[in-house]
């Protein structure tokens, strides 16, 4: 039974930091041009002394739908996930309301980019500025920058204009698999032909398929509308598709995969497989109380933000499933940013040595080890759900001691 002390500190915790209101929330319009979008930064609490100051960091939703409350649910567990990393930067996220498909979009994001650029700390507002999510696109990073001239108003750029590309390094996805493996060291014997299953080989998932393979995982089981549904795989995931989705090649991953031998499913049977590692990298709230019951992987480890409902969480474990949620298996890209903000190396130094990029994934690495490590260790001693240790450790670093 969960320790009385414990609870009573998370309860505690949880009320104080369910109390913080952002510290700013700005909605940008401009009816012309039908452009709508989001700048919330939610807490800079646990940066204060920190390098860059009160400054909060994200990144930025591109999707029809976006709402102001879903990039301030997500700015609010951006704050956790930074803390919990101990970065330089609190928690911040952006949106941009758009179809970054559709025709005209080129001038409705870079009205976007003018319009909230006043908020960014080099003019003397708390937000980091522009980076990757959903619907993000590594031309909207030179879109930006040719708008406002300057290579400091986005995070996740090409090498060679001081960045550490970390969509193309898949440094989030490499965090996520990192988590993985920590855990089934810790916990399962080793990771060595562990065998997972992924939804979503967005930027992410194809990160998560490619590093946990590095690691000496066995990725059995992949999803994505992209990619023509769900697939069972017959073998481990060959090079050759590996290197397909790692490039987003979804033509070439779809010819992989319907002359392979492998079996197609349900879109959704890729969350129930009986697998080792459950990565859900898709979207948010795909496993909540009503199918809950159905997930058979060992350990379930948040790749997208939010994939498992705060109730679902708590049921897993109660079933005996633990979930490492994403303010601690996924803080690579929100490193990786810090790193760009941070750093002292030159942008020539950084494309010639590529410095950033192998900061950022040592940093990754070694942060969500030890995170991890830590979460566990905390659980162990109070017997309590790996998702409310994880919390407390998070809360703990935005509100201090």
């Amino acid at each position: 039974m969960t320790d009385a002390a414990f609870l009573n500190e998370l309860h505690d915790r949880q009320q104080a930091f369910d109390a913080l209101k952002p510290e700013m929330e700005v909605t940008v319009r401009d009816p012309a041009l039908d452009v709508e979008g989001y700048v919330i930064v939610w807490s800079t609490l646990a940066v204060v002394d920190g390098p860059l100051g009160r400054v909060g960091k994200g990144g930025t939703r591109i999707t029809p739908t976006v709402t102001a409350d879903e990039i301030g649910r997500l700015a609010r567990t951006q704050t956790l996930k930074n803390a919990a990393a101990g970065l330089a930067t609190g928690g911040a996220k952006s949106g941009l309301r758009a179809d970054p498909l559709a025709d005209g979009f080129e001038e409705k994001y870079r009205r976007f980019v003018r319009l909230t650029w006043p908020c960014h700390y080099d003019n003397g507002g708390p937000w980091g500025g522009l980076g990757y999510d959903l619907g993000g696109n590594p031309q909207h990073c030179q879109w930006a920058i040719d708008e406002l001239k300057t290579t400091r108003c986005f995070t996740g750029k090409p090498v060679e204009q001081g960045g550490t590309d970390y969509d193309a390094e898949g440094i989030a996805g490499l965090g996520v698999a990192t988590a993985a493996t920590t855990w089934l060291n810790r916990q399962a014997g080793g990771v060595s032909g562990a065998t997972a299953s992924v939804q979503g080989v967005g930027a992410m998932g194809a990160a998560v398929c490619r590093y946990f393979t590095e690691q000496g995982g066995s990725i059995c089981c992949i999803a994505d509308p992209r990619i023509d549904g769900a697939w069972r795989l017959k073998d481990p995931m060959s090079d050759a598709l590996l290197d397909a989705i790692a490039v987003m090649d979804f033509a070439a991953a779809c010819e992989h995969l319907a002359n392979g031998g492998h079996e197609k499913i349900g879109m959704d049977d890729v969350l129930w497989e009986d697998v080792d590692v459950l990565f859900p990298c898709a979207v948010q709230d795909v496993i909540d109380t009503s199918n809950q019951d159905r997930i058979r992987a060992k350990v379930v480890v948040e790749g997208a933000n939010n994939p498992c409902t705060g109730e679902a969480r708590h049921a897993l474990h109660d079933r005996g499933l633990p979930v490492v949620p994403d303010f601690i298996a996924n803080p690579g890209g929100a490193i990786a940013a810090s790193v760009e903000m941070t750093s002292s190396v030159t942008d020539e130094e950084n494309a010639s040595t590529r410095a950033k990029v192998l900061e950022a994934k040592q940093t990754t690495q070694d942060l969500v080890t030890a995170n991890v490590g830590e979460v566990l260790d905390i659980a162990d001693a109070h017997e309590a759900a790996l998702v409310d240790a994880a919390s407390l450790l998070a809360l703990r670093r935005v509100l201090g001691s």
